[in-house]
C-alpha cells in the first residue's frame, strides 16, 4: 500500500497501459482520478477501481481544452485538497503515412494530444504540487522517442519531445521537491498496438501477422510488453522507492534493439 491516501491523477484512464496503470495505484490505496474523453469507459474503470481499496473520481476531459484540464485538476483539489501523482499517459497513435503524405491538420492533432496535452496538464498539477514542495510526475512516452519512426513521424516527433520536456521539467521542479521522469514502453500488447498493426498493414499492403512479427523480431524478449509491466516502472518512478530518481527515461521494452 504504497500510495495509501496520496491522490493521482492518470490520463488517458480509459483503456489499455492507462487503465493499467489507474487499476495498479488503485491496488495501493490511492485516491485515483480518471481522465479521458471517453465517459463510458472511465465509469468502467471507476468501478472495478470500487471493488477494491481504491476511491476513483472519473473526470471526463479533452486535454486538447486548456479549460477542460483547468477543470480536472481544479476538481481534484477541490475533492481532496491535494495531489500527490501525475501520470499523462493519454496518446494517440496519429497517422501512419509517410511524411510527405501526413496532413498538417493530422501532424497538429498528433502533437496536440500527446505532447501539448501533457504539457498542459503538468503546468497546472506543479502548481499544485510546488505549494507542497512534493510531488511526482510521470509521462507515458515510447521507444519511439528515441529513433526514427518511419510512416509514424508525428507520433515519435510527439515522444521525442516528451522526452525533452520530462527532462526540462525535472530540472525546473526538482529545487521544489518535485520528480519528473518518463517511462518509454515498447510495443504493448492490447487495442492500440492491434490498430497500429492494421493501420500499417494496410498500408504497406501487409498482412497483420507479417507486421506483427516485424514489432517484435528485435526484441530480445521475443514478445511485446503488457500494460501491467509498464504499470509497474510507473508505480516505482511516482513511490518514495525512487526517491533520488528524476530526469531519467526508464524503457519497458523486452530489451528492444533499436533500428
Amino acid at each position: 500500500m504504497r500510495f495509501a491516501k496520496q491522490v493521482v491523477v492518470v490520463t488517458g484512464a480509459g483503456y489499455g497501459i492507462g487503465r493499467g496503470i489507474a487499476e495498479a495505484f488503485g491496488c495501493e490505496g490511492a485516491h485515483v482520478v480518471l481522465a479521458g474523453r471517453s465517459r463510458e469507459k472511465l465509469a468502467a474503470v471507476a468501478d472495478a477501481l470500487a471493488a477494491g481499496p481504491a476511491t476513483a473520481l472519473a473526470v471526463p476531459t479533452d486535454l486538447r481544452d486548456e479549460k477542460e484540464v483547468e477543470r480536472l485538476f481544479s476538481t481534484t483539489h477541490e475533492k481532496f485538497g491535494r495531489l500527490d501523482v501525475l501520470v499523462n499517459n493519454a496518446g494517440i497513435a496519429g497517422p501512419t503515412a509517410l511524411a510527405r503524405d501526413v496532413s498538417t491538420a493530422g501532424w497538429e492533432e498528433t502533437l496536440r494530444v500527446n505532447l501539448t496535452g501533457a504539457f498542459l496538464c503538468a503546468r497546472r498539477a506543479s502548481a499544485i504540487m510546488i505549494e507542497a514542495r512534493r510531488g511526482a510526475i510521470v509521462n507515458i512516452a515510447s521507444v519511439a522517442g528515441r529513433m526514427g519512426y518511419p510512416m509514424r513521424t508525428p507520433y515519435a516527433a510527439s515522444k521525442w519531445g516528451m522526452i525533452g520536456l520530462s527532462h526540462s521539467l525535472a530540472a525546473e521542479l526538482g529545487p521544489h521537491g518535485i520528480r519528473v521522469n518518463a517511462v518509454l514502453p515498447g510495443s504493448t500488447e492490447g487495442e492500440r498496438i492491434e490498430r497500429v498493426i492494421a493501420a500499417r498493414a494496410k498500408a504497406e499492403d501487409r498482412t497483420p501477422d507479417e507486421v506483427r512479427r516485424w514489432f517484435t523480431k528485435d526484441v530480445p524478449l521475443q514478445r511485446m510488453v503488457t500494460a501491467d509491466e509498464v504499470a509497474r516502472a510507473v508505480l516505482f518512478l511516482a513511490s518514495d522507492d525512487a526517491s533520488g530518481v528524476t530526469g531519467q527515461a526508464f524503457s519497458v521494452c523486452g530489451g528492444y534493439q533499436m533500428r
